[in-house]
Parts: C-alpha cells; sequence; structure tokens
C-alpha cells in the first residue's frame, strides 16, 4: 500500500480506537472498507511485526504462549476458548492441535500466508497476540496472551520479527458453481462406501463437489433439508438435554472445534450466543441461507451433522454430538436432529 493509503488507515484506526478502544478489529476494518489484514499490515512499525516463522514452525510453538484466548471466525460464526494450547503434530502441509475439550485444531497451513504479533494497549494494559491471515488478508487464526507471566516469552517472539509488509489480494466474488461431473446414483454409491468420515474431503476433492452441493445431491438419502430456525432449536434442546455437542467453526486455514454440554442460547444485538465458562460461540443465525442434517457411514455406524451454509455456500457452522473413535453415535444426539422441522415441510 502507498503511504498515503497507510497514514489514512491509521487515522482512521486511532480515532476509532480512541472512541472504541473494546471494538474488534474486523469491525474497524469493516469501517474503513479494507481486509483485517490490511489494516493490522498497516500498524507496521509501530505496534505489529512480521513474524519470520514459516507455518508449522509457528504451530510448533504454540504450547509455550501459556493461557490464551484462542478464535476462529467464519463467515457468520465466531468461536473463542480459554485454554492452553496442546503440543502440535503433523506436517509441513497440515497441522493437528488435539485435546478433545480443551483446545482442538486442525491446521491448513497452504492458506496461511502472513502471521504478525500485535501489541495492544488498551485500558486494562497490555495485550499481546498471535495474529495469522489468508492471502485476501481475511483472518486465519487468532490467539490473545490471558497470562502477564508469559508477557516475556511474548516478547521475544516480537523481538524475532521484522518490519517486512504483506501482499493482500483483494477477495473476488464467488465463482459459479459448475454443473456436477457425477450423477447423483455414482455418489450415492460413493457416499455408501465411506468407512471413515475424513474420507469424505477425498469424495469432494475427486468430482469438484462444494459441500452444500453435495448435500442437495444427496438430499432424501443421506442429507435433509432443514428450516434456518433449526440451528438455535438444536443448541436449545442440547442444552436442555445437556446432550455434549461438538462445535465446528472453520476460517479457511484453520478448523477450531468446542466439545462438551453447553449453556442455554442467548440472543444479543441481532445475534445467537452461547456463553460458557471456557468458550463462546457468536452466531448471526438471521444470515444463515441453508441447513442442512447430514449423514456420512463409518465403520462405527455412521455420523450425523448439522450443518448452517451463508448465501455464498460457504460452510460457517458444524454441530456433531459429542463421541470419541470407536464409539457408536448418541441415540440422544440422533432424536434431537430427528426432531428438526424440514425445509418445506408444515410445522
Amino acid at each position: 500500500m502507498s503511504d498515503d493509503q497507510r497514514n489514512a488507515i491509521l487515522d482512521a484506526f486511532r480515532a476509532l480506537r480512541e472512541s472504541s478502544p473494546r471494538t474488534p478489529a474486523i469491525t474497524l476494518a469493516e469501517r474503513l472498507g479494507v481486509s483485517e489484514g490490511t489494516l493490522q499490515a498497516a500498524r507496521l512499525g509501530e505496534d505489529v511485526t512480521t513474524l519470520p516463522y514459516a507455518p508449522h514452525t509457528l504451530a510448533a510453538m504454540f504450547h509455550k504462549l501459556g493461557p490464551v484466548k484462542a478464535l476462529t471466525r467464519s463467515s457468520l460464526a465466531v468461536l473463542e476458548q480459554t485454554g492452553i494450547y496442546p503440543r502440535a503434530s503433523g506436517s509441513g502441509h497440515a497441522g493437528l492441535l488435539l485435546d478433545p475439550g480443551g483446545l482442538d485444531l486442525r491446521l491448513i497451513y497452504r492458506q496461511w500466508h502472513w502471521a504478525c504479533l500485535i501489541r495492544d494497549e488498551l485500558p486494562e494494559g497490555i495485550r499481546f497476540s498471535v495474529q495469522i491471515f489468508d492471502r485476501n488478508g481475511r483472518a486465519v487464526h487468532k490467539a490473545f496472551c490471558q497470562s502477564p507471566a508469559h508477557h516475556d516469552y511474548w516478547q521475544a517472539i516480537a523481538d524475532e520479527g521484522s518490519d517486512d509488509a504483506p501482499c493482500f489480494v483483494g477477495l473476488g466474488e464467488p465463482a459459479a458453481s459448475e454443473p456436477p461431473s457425477v450423477s447423483p446414483t455414482s455418489l450415492g454409491e460413493e457416499w455408501a462406501k465411506m468407512s471413515d468420515v475424513h474420507q469424505f474431503f477425498g469424495l469432494l476433492h475427486r468430482h469438484q463437489l462444494r459441500r452444500r452441493d453435495a448435500n442437495a445431491m444427496m438430499e432424501g438419502r443421506f442429507t435433509r433439508a432443514l428450516t434456518s430456525s433449526c440451528v438455535e432449536q438444536l443448541l436449545h434442546d442440547a442444552a436442555a438435554t445437556e446432550q455434549s455437542v461438538m462445535i465446528f467453526v472453520a476460517s479457511p486455514g484453520c478448523v477450531q472445534i468446542r466439545s462438551g454440554v453447553i449453556p442455554q442460547p442467548e440472543r444479543k444485538r441481532g445475534w445467537l450466543n452461547l456463553f460458557a465458562a471456557d468458550a463462546t460461540l457468536h452466531l448471526d443465525d438471521t444470515a444463515i441461507a441453508e441447513v442442512w442434517e447430514v449423514f456420512k457411514p463409518n465403520r462405527d455406524g455412521g455420523v450425523t451433522s448439522l450443518e448452517a451454509f451463508d448465501a455464498t455456500g460457504e460452510l460457517v457452522l458444524q454441530l456433531y454430538g459429542e463421541r470419541r473413535e470407536g464409539q457408536q453415535e448418541a441415540a440422544g444426539w440422533r432424536r434431537l436432529l430427528q426432531s428438526l422441522q424440514q425445509r418445506g415441510s408444515a410445522a
């Protein structure tokens, strides 16, 4: 960006931060008409520094950060959890931070374009964060320091950084869906043969299908279209029955999973929220365009999820009944899903 652009962003950012110090950066960026990554990059040389680490190297450092608030955002949902990252495993292409019930993440490193460390001065004191963005300047994942006792380590990471600026590209219009190259019959045959839910990604890749389009093709066999209100109903019913739920929220380069019982959802400022002791979910459910109940076969009898999509067909939220590998899906979870209203049916 040019010096004039940078100075204009910084002036507007400072004015907004002064009047609303707790306003999220993404909200400030939207008001300024820039990506969140562009906003943070404009602060390089002041309170933002570019981190020099390869994605898998940075992820391997997460467990040393101490207590954090970990945040992942889709287009309509934000999942925040407090805890300590487990040690990372995986490869140079994908990472696993496995801690069911704690901070549990799947990392797609090819989407990690720029990582930075931010030192914000807020009314309550200094707040360090590590933030990762994709090539469009969209946040992939954020970690906020929750322990002043660990500030020295965070500062040491900052000292390794530089003022090297990233180059972001604009987010274009979503590509139009191509006609599927596979027939519903053939897709159904492959779907039925799955023995592990992770085989689903290969199925989509082989046929160049978007998840939403695959769900539509399998309606009536493995999927069921639901009304948008079913998300709130399922959260309410799961809380009332103390059914343990796995909440999946994904950005382009990170899937964050929160497992456990949930509190009753609360609606505030138009958003649907879960406020648990260890986690918060914020969901703009009024903008959800489609909701699907999806069954995937596996060697343990299959798993059933609720999947919510925005108007562009992007997956914004998944809900599963909590289970461990080798366990059958809870009958109570299936009953909750079966009680949900199908789209187009009478109430």
